[in-house]
């Protein structure tokens, strides 16, 4: 648990939220009231929890640009990007939202997750002109739902346009009460609840460690394929190229007649066959009861699966977040045609 708290929860009808989200809001007292007026395009979310990585130097762009999976080194300021920073085996090791500021790269994570993003990044350092700073304790970052830019605040904008595109705010720390003072507050449920919606992954929720990127979705937004070497990309290039994932992510629409959601790591099955784990739940304002799972590759899209609730077994339809492909990898036609000389 973090000893961050946000001075937000001090706020009238303020419940905190679950680790790791217990330094914010997870509502104000009605967190379905609080998902339709982010779907409407109003309304705040306090992310302040999430900490703040600043990256300054000359070489910063093209620094990133060599160690994650994403096209950085012509990253124009102000444009939003997500990347990946893989183990040498192509697990996911770190999920960076990132944005340029003309000077400085500043990267938001997942709590828990600065030091040792910060410890890598300063090993791999070398000789190269760039300089790393957790500047957490000064700068809180606020989620709203909307694609313009913050006239005078450092914004990100999403790349992705879909139910949980919006902006995040850099807002210094001490201006966070007084900056969202002038807002409706909605907690991070109900954005948990637009993320799910939208099928977005959230490391450390929906990945494990043996976790790549194929299996999530990410790959054309986090990952580039035409870009140069970094680390992990063998696996990366192979799975694209040559094979399939083993495990890939699905939303499920769960029977709304049992109360309660299932917990993460609840077993997925067909016919009494385990098929894969749930992975994130909540409850949508629209959907109900769904969730996101990590499901075998081959599954299904049309099969009934269930999923236990307690001691209550629920059914649930299959939607696809990554879809299975219907032709062979590129590199297994390519393969075959050259048999067939």
């Amino acid at each position: 648990m973090s000893d961050y708290r946000s001075p937000l929860l001090a706020t009238t009808g303020a419940v905190a939220g679950a680790s790791p989200d217990d330094g914010v809001a997870a509502h104000y007292g009605d967190p379905l009231r609080e998902q339709r007026t982010l779907a409407a395009g109003d309304g705040l979310v306090d992310i302040s929890h999430r900490p703040v990585v600043r990256i300054t130097g000359p070489d910063r762009l093209s620094w990133l640009h060599n160690l994650t999976t994403q096209k950085l080194d012509s990253l124009a300021p102000g444009v939003g990007a997500e990347a990946l920073i893989l183990s040498p085996q192509g697990h996911v090791e770190h999920h960076l939202q990132l944005v340029d500021d003309g000077s400085a790269v500043w990267i938001h994570l997942e709590p828990g997750a600065a030091e040792p993003l910060v410890a890598f990044l300063d090993s791999m350092r070398f000789m190269l002109r760039v300089e790393v700073n957790d500047v957490s304790p000064d700068w809180a970052l606020v989620w709203e739902p909307t694609s313009e830019p913050h006239p005078d605040l450092l914004t990100r904008v999403d790349p992705q346009h879909d139910a949980a595109s919006g902006r995040q705010v850099f807002v210094p720390q001490a201006q966070l009460a007084d900056y969202a003072s002038k807002k409706s507050l909605s907690g991070v449920l109900a954005l948990e609840a637009l993320r799910l919606e939208a099928g977005r992954p959230r490391f450390g929720f929906d990945t494990d460690h043996k976790t790549i990127p194929h299996e999530l979705g990410w790959i054309g937004g986090a990952v580039q394929l035409n870009k140069g070497c970094y680390r992990g990309q063998e696996t990366v290039a192979r799975v694209a190229n040559l094979g399939r994932p083993p495990r890939r992510l699905v939303r499920l629409l769960l029977d709304g007649s049992r109360e309660g959601l299932p917990e993460r790591g609840a077993s997925v099955e067909i016919d009494g066959q385990s098929i894969g784990a749930i992975t994130s739940t909540a409850y949508h304002h629209q959907l109900g009861p769904i969730a996101l799972a990590l499901v075998k590759y081959g599954t299904d899209d049309a099969a009934k699966v269930t999923v236990g609730i307690g001691d209550d077994v629920v059914v649930a339809a299959i939607e696809p977040i990554v879809v299975q492909a219907s032709e062979p990898p590129p590199g297994q036609l390519a393969r075959a045609a050259f048999r067939l000389k």
